[in-house]
């Protein structure tokens, strides 16, 4: 017998009994897109490397050892989505979109990371994401916050999830942060942990993202990007967090939540969660300004959010999600070969006259008891039941499995899709 082959480490089956909270989450998350205006675009899952290399840069961590990246037969190197904002950037560029006036987009899918598989963090994970281009002000910032916290309600999860908020200010201002942070960050570099060393070098505001304790303690007395903001940047911050208020949606200023490339601006954020332990958050977004330009476009402002599928269905409390009812309501049952030729043609009349019909027909041959034993194990309402007598005469027995029902009746095959509607209702 030939060696089974495994799926590819980090990378998850999501089998038929797993797939009910996944469908309830993307439901919902339309159906909310919808109302609010946003409409969904589908993007490729494979791009050019100089995207991610132009947009996330050159000496991030996604780009030199996360991305999946590879040489095709006409050797242009291509890399699988690390995310979804640069190719929805490239999408609308190429496309033309930013030329039609402001875009409300969503996408949902699949994104892949060579990281360490842990719980919450997967090599291949899904994302669901909005980008929004043409709008300046605060008011986009504050409603792409809404929506989420609108989105938690829905799915139960309000209560375990909290909000974190801040402005990054102008690519000046943070410039400036950022050369004063350096040379604070230089002067104590032997207490600061490896991974934060080497960014010192990179990407130095990554720095204020770490997650070792030393590092955090250290940076407790670090300079703040908030007093490096222009008038600008603080107002536009300050309307932010008063229309969060005025919706009543709280939040937490953090100071040190930053983002580690230049063309974000202003409002930052994320959804937080201490239950799944490492891993906790759920939701991040803001403001990437200088994004579109830097990808070969005109200066436009944009805002998004980006929230982990996986991250958000472990979330989700039990009892929350409807049940998926996979169980046939009706069973055919076909004995013999006239019957199992007219019984196909008879499961798709039924299928044309009764538009949701879960309807299964059986195949693969068989007596009457075992198909009858089949049907009941299905979990069916009513068998359905062609044999050669019934095939011949044209008509078809209808037998109740469960509930009231009566007893078995026979009807004209024309008037199948009638009795047994009367009898589902019923």
């Amino acid at each position: 017998m030939a060696q089974l082959i495994e799926a590819v480490r980090g990378m998850n089956d999501i089998g038929p009994d797993e797939s009910a909270p996944w469908q309830h989450v993307e439901q919902v998350f339309r159906g909310l897109m919808l109302s609010y205006g946003y409409r969904e675009v589908r993007l490729p899952l494979v791009e050019k490397t100089e995207l991610f290399k132009r947009s996330i840069g050159e000496v991030t961590d996604i780009v030199e050892k996360e991305m999946y990246t590879f040489e095709d037969r006409n050797g242009e190197s291509l890399s699988l989505r690390p995310e979804g904002t640069a190719g929805c950037v490239r999408a609308a560029l190429q496309r033309g979109w930013l030329h039609q006036g402001v875009q409300r987009l969503w996408y949902g899918g699949p994104m892949f990371r060579h990281e360490r598989p842990q719980k919450g963090r997967y090599r291949q994970f899904h994302q669901l994401g909005v980008e929004v281009f043409g709008l300046p002000g605060p008011d986009i910032d504050a409603e792409n916050i809404i929506i989420t916290a609108r989105l938690w309600r829905r799915l139960g999860v309000a209560g375990k999830v909290s909000l974190q908020i801040n402005s990054l200010g102008t690519p000046a201002s943070r410039a400036r942060f950022r050369t004063d942070l350096v040379a604070w960050l230089q002067e104590r570099a032997h207490l600061l942990d490896e991974d934060s060393r080497r960014r010192l070098t990179t990407n130095p505001l990554r720095i204020l993202d770490s997650k070792v304790p030393e590092t955090r303690h250290l940076l407790a007395n670090a300079p703040s990007l908030m007093d490096y903001l222009d008038d600008a940047a603080r107002a536009h911050f300050a309307e932010v967090c008063a229309r969060l208020d005025a919706a009543g949606v709280a939040w937490e200023h953090n100071p040190r939540l930053v983002r580690g490339l230049d063309y974000y601006t202003y409002t930052v954020f994320e959804w937080v969660t201490g239950e799944l332990g490492a891993q906790g958050t759920v939701c991040a977004g803001g403001r990437y300004d200088g994004l579109v330009e830097q990808l070969g476009g005109r200066p436009t402002p944009a805002v998004g959010f980006a929230l982990g599928m996986e991250r958000l269905v472990a979330l989700l409390p039990a009892g929350q999600v409807p049940e998926a009812d996979y169980r046939p309501q009706a069973y055919l049952v076909m004995v013999g070969e006239a019957a199992e030729r007219r019984g196909q043609v008879l499961a798709e009349s039924l299928r044309d006259a009764l538009p949701g019909l879960r309807l299964l027909a059986h195949c693969g041959g068989g007596g009457f008891k075992s198909q009858l034993k089949r049907a009941d194990k299905s979990g069916a309402q009513v068998a359905l039941i062609l044999g050669q007598a019934e095939a011949e005469a044209g008509t078809v027995g209808l037998k109740p499995l469960r509930g009231g029902g009566g007893g078995q009746q026979t009807v004209p095959q024309a008037q199948a899709a009638q009795a047994l509607a009367a009898l589902l209702d019923g």
